[in-house]
């Protein structure tokens, strides 16, 4: 699969930021981030592993995927589910980050 099809959209939810923020006391290594991504469903972990440092020229030290089931969405008889995906948790090496991953928010 080609690299740039790899890496879909940077997931920025409340959980997400805590695990790239290394002020927060729930994070057991500060110095450690993580970043989530949601990735193409075919993606292999060596695949978004190479993509990640080649994009954000950062080392990777480990990534754990998961794949999100359908949920069941609509309201009264217009009933439908939404798409699986996949999503991609990124563990950088110690010391490195990836610098305005969440803009200017």
């Amino acid at each position: 699969m080609e690299l740039y099809r790899v890496l879909e959209k940077p997931l920025i939810t409340e959980q997400s930021t805590e695990l790239a923020s290394p002020s927060k006391p729930k994070v057991t290594n500060p110095e450690v981030h993580r970043y989530a991504f949601r990735v193409a469903r075919a993606a292999t972990k060596p695949e978004i592993k190479r993509a990640v440092e080649e994009r954000f020229n950062v080392k990777v030290v480990a990534v754990n995927t998961i794949v999100m089931k359908p949920k069941e969405k609509g309201a009264g008889t217009r009933r439908g589910y939404t798409s699986a995906w996949k999503k991609a948790i990124v563990t950088l090496q110690h010391g490195q980050l990836i610098e305005d991953f969440f803009g200017t928010v």
